[in-house]
């Protein structure tokens, strides 16, 4: 979207796959801060959810920049998922001032957010895959995600939309890693340049797939600067596709 074609060529190929984001693509978690609150809270550590939804975000940005491209964060602690949530959580309350949170508040988070109860699903997702799949699309999921993800999405209805779930904790390695990539073209059995993906993120999700030669579109939910607002328009978009510019 708003590229020149100049020196460009069309590439006529029919699609066969789509893989999608999860996180700020097919679910959010509006209530992040209300459940940090409450569950620490009940551990007795007062905390404003305002404040929760912020440190929460800040150290996540702190946990990224501290993981090497295209490692995994979850595989790769010592303790791996469970292991990582507690580090996390034990620098949130640091940023909070609350002190440290004990065993039993970091179990009950790390459940929490793996049930559906956690989460929402975007509301034109259900009818856009079904949409998707009607057409003969396969469909499946790339994300750095731990391995709660394949049964949260049972938990919230959707893995049954999906022939392939893919994740950084199982892959041990995050897009933009071409690895993650590669496993579920591999198991969707679909050459890269016929499987389209879907994310809100430009450098994981985008320039990612576009790295291993799958076409890519950016989804911004936020003031819709991406290639797309919401996932309404993917169904018309890929069942009118003739092809791919590509430079040539």
């Amino acid at each position: 979207a708003g590229h020149s074609r100049e020196g460009w060529r069309l590439i006529r190929r029919q699609l066969r796959a789509v893989t999608f984001d999860v996180t700020g693509t097919l679910i959010h978690a509006p209530r992040l801060g209300e459940i940090y609150a409450e569950v620490l809270r009940r551990h007795s550590m007062e905390v404003e959810p305002v404040e929760a939804r912020r440190a929460v975000r800040l150290v996540w940005g702190e946990f990224s920049c501290a993981c090497r491209l295209g490692e995994d964060r979850f595989s790769a602690h010592p303790e791996g998922c469970r292991g990582w949530w507690s580090s996390f959580l034990e620098r949130v309350c640091q940023h909070l001032e609350v002190g440290r949170p004990s065993p039993f508040a970091r179990a009950e988070l790390y459940d929490r957010f793996g049930r559906a109860e956690a989460w929402e699903i975007y509301t034109e997702v259900p009818e856009t895959l079904d949409r998707l799949r009607a057409q003969g699309l396969k469909l499946g999921v790339v994300s750095n995600w731990d391995d709660r993800l394949p049964r949260l999405l049972e938990r919230l209805g959707l893995a049954s939309r999906f022939e392939v779930v893919v994740y950084s904790a199982e892959v041990g390695g995050e897009k933009p890693f071409p690895a993650i990539f590669r496993r579920a073209l591999e198991r969707l059995a679909t050459p890269a340049e016929l499987a389209l993906h879907v994310g809100d993120r430009r450098e994981e999700d985008v320039e990612g797939a576009q790295a291993v030669g799958m076409p890519a579109l950016h989804l911004d939910r936020r003031d819709g600067s991406g290639d797309l607002a919401d996932l309404r328009p993917l169904g018309e978009f890929c069942s009118a596709v003739e092809g791919w510019w590509e430079p040539g």
